[in-house]
């Protein structure tokens, strides 16, 4: 007969079990397992021994609000003789005596979240499940150990910016092991709305990845929930922080925790992305942030992008437009649901708000592999994705007359798919996940499969024999004055008179155009057979440093008409001015929770003093500083700021520095910490 252990009290063994669990950074106050791996508990028994074959003890796990065994939220299971990592089960794995080690599994693909474990009529525990990528059995499973280091152990990484021509990288701070980024994280599933209007079929489905990220993508934006972030579009942050200014995704959670849930402004796209990272990554789920460079916005899935110009080659406004870069989020799994292992892997999925997906602003996850090959029919937006990174782009010149005519441009959208490399600070170009290389057989074959009609029958008689393109030199920095040049080629053998109109404007990152910086039109532009021509626009600080955005761009616009016909000929280019270096010197040996100064050097490149200027520090589990100066025009700055490790390991030490007229330039230096 059976006998029902007494247990008197136990020990969760969190210090252990946190750590052989990869969980540790969570600290070790409470319980934090993965799915699929056993986790043991210390039993100290009242009364009688532990027998083998003779002693019971009954076990129910539940976790959600309307747990059922029906829903897979919970479970009642007593003693085995070895554990089932299939199905959750116990087994006590010590000798007999008056206390007894309890090894507990739960299946790899059971719901993750809040657990509580009754053990018997003892009493019960709580504990929190994630996903497991150290498990074959899960589907977030990642067979490579230094791909999960980085991809979910990772605290800080590099986002990359800029344009095709010049990705900048930038520190971002993910932080999902801080203080409290966990609880936040589970609360975000919690307040999603399937979440709030069927609980218990919300959290049933808890152990689907494609189902956690696809409401990820949805919580990340507030547009139709309760969710973390607003974004903005425009230069006026009133009542917010300008995007640029977040250095990493701690302060955005908590923020929206400490505000009952009401959405923190402001965000753009790699804000959204590095948020949704962290909290992928905080669950378990391996994730790293994507930016494509010339990204298309397609509006009406034609796979084409209509842009207008004036007679001035002056950007008209338009719904549809290519974002000088765009960034979204991969996360790995296995798709079952597909029929096919091809498209396990990365998913692409997409939490900024742009359109609508099943009536709600989120995106994916669709597998890279099914952009790649033009399968547009597969779950989630693989059309949407696919426009991002392959769509065509027509230009009309819209004349004062009203009439329009096509304009000669010659451009790839979708270039330099970009991420952090594993293991290093490098770019790491993925553009091959993504597409065929142009031109070749495969390609033509995915863009039939996808109907791309535009692509395969463009077939267009365009005017070889004049060739416009657009050069900068190496250096451009702000608060320089430099020249941008067109420069026009004749290949024909017979004299070329050309009209050459060449401006320069301020833009932002997804597109938008401002003020004219420059510009110049030459009515008469004579090129004999085999002539080239250079055409300087100088661009002075006096005029763009009050016109550009935080972001440092500058639409570069060349337009050439030919006397004797045909098509105009379009030229264009988004340059980046380089803020000024950030040196980042440690003095002192690193180790965890000793003070430490960084020493910071930076020139003021600007023709102006910079007031109300102010270096700050962030990084993964470092407690920062920040310090406040003036500095006059060319004035170096030799700083010193402290701030406070509170974990060992390898941690990315980010400097931000802000004023009035120069903003938002970054500086980062790897510091390993000891013990």
């Amino acid at each position: 007969m059976s006998q029902t252990l007494d247990i008197e009290r136990w020990n969760l063994e969190c210090e252990f079990n946190n750590l052989d669990h990869h969980t540790d950074l969570n600290g070790a106050d409470r319980l934090i397992v993965r799915r699929g791996q056993k986790f043991t508990i210390s039993l100290y028994l009242r009364s009688g021994n532990y027998q083998p074959g003779l002693s019971s003890l009954d076990c129910v796990v539940e976790t959600g609000p309307q747990p059922s065994e029906e829903n897979g939220t919970r479970a009642s299971f007593g003693l085995s003789a070895v554990i089932d990592t299939s199905r959750w089960s116990a087994a006590v794995t010590s000798p007999p005596g008056n206390t007894a080690t309890l090894a507990i599994c739960s299946p790899p693909d059971a719901p993750i979240g809040r657990y509580t474990l009754t053990l018997g009529q003892s009493g019960r525990i709580e504990f929190i499940l994630l996903f497991n990528p150290w498990c074959p059995g899960d589907r977030v499973y990642m067979d490579d150990e230094r791909s999960l280091e980085e991809y979910v152990l990772s605290q800080d990484g590099i986002i990359f910016r800029g344009s095709a021509k010049y990705p900048v990288p930038t520190p971002w701070n993910f932080g999902q092991f801080e203080s409290g980024i966990l609880d936040i994280c589970l609360k975000i599933l919690d307040m999603n709305p399937k979440c709030l209007k069927f609980p218990g079929k919300d959290c049933s489905k808890r152990g689907i990845p494609t189902y956690v990220s696809r409401v990820l993508s949805a919580m990340v934006n507030c547009n139709d929930d309760k969710g973390v972030l607003l974004g903005r579009w425009t230069n006026n942050y009133d009542g917010g922080v300008s995007p640029l200014l977040w250095r990493g995704s701690v302060e955005i959670l908590r923020s929206w925790d400490r505000q009952d849930c009401l959405p923190v402004r402001y965000g753009q796209c790699w804000v959204f992305a590095a948020v949704a990272c962290s909290v992928s990554r905080a669950l378990g789920i391996p994730c790293r942030v994507v930016t494509n460079f010339n990204s298309a916005h397609d509006t009406n899935s034609n796979l084409v992008i209509e842009q207008y110009i004036d007679e001035k080659g002056a950007l008209m406004k338009s719904r549809e437009m290519i974002w000088n870069y765009h960034c979204w989020v991969e996360n790995w799994m296995t798709r079952p649901d597909l029929k096919s292992p091809d498209f396990n892997g990365w998913q692409a999925s997409d939490p900024t708000p742009q359109e609508k997906s099943h009536g709600v602003y989120c995106c994916g996850p669709v597998p890279v592999r099914a952009i790649k090959e033009g399968e547009l029919t597969f779950k989630y937006d693989a059309p949407f994705v696919f426009a991002e990174v392959n769509a065509d782009v027509d230009y009309f010149m819209k004349k004062a007359d009203g009439s329009q005519s096509k304009v000669t441009y010659t451009s790839t959208v979708g270039q330099k798919i970009s991420t952090k490399s594993v293991g290093s600070d490098a770019r790491e170009d993925i553009t091959h996940l993504y597409k065929y290389p142009e031109g070749s057989d495969e390609e033509r074959a995915t863009f039939e499969k996808a109907n791309h009609q535009n692509k395969l029958l463009q077939q267009q008689e365009q005017d070889q024999g004049l060739h416009l393109t657009i050069k900068v030199g190496s250096d451009i920095r702000k608060g320089c004055d430099f020249d941008v040049f067109a420069v026009v080629t004749n290949n024909t053998e017979s004299q070329k008179k050309c009209r050459l109109v060449f401006g320069s404007c301020a833009m932002s990152y997804n597109g938008n155009v401002g003020e004219n910086c420059g510009f110049k039109d030459l009515l008469n532009v004579e090129l004999s057979p085999g002539a080239e021509r250079r055409v300087p626009l100088r661009l002075n600080y006096s005029k763009y440093g009050g016109l550009i955005t935080e972001e440092n761009l500058i639409r570069l616009a060349a337009l050439l008409l030919d006397y004797s016909g045909g098509q105009p000929m379009l030229a264009l280019r988004n340059i980046v001015l380089d803020n000024p270096e950030i040196k980042v010197r440690i003095l002192g040996e690193p180790k965890e929770n000793r003070k430490l100064a960084a020493e910071i050097t930076m020139q003021n490149p600007l023709p102006e003093p910079l007031e109300e200027c102010c270096f700050s520090i962030e990084g993964a589990n470092l407690t920062g500083g920040h310090l406040r100066l003036h500095l006059g025009p060319g004035e170096d700055a030799k700083v010193k700021i402290y701030f406070t490790p509170t974990h060992s390991g390898l941690r990315k030490l980010v400097v931000d520095f802000n004023s009035k007229k120069l903003c938002h330039v970054k500086g980062y230096r790897n510091v390993i910490i000891g013990k």
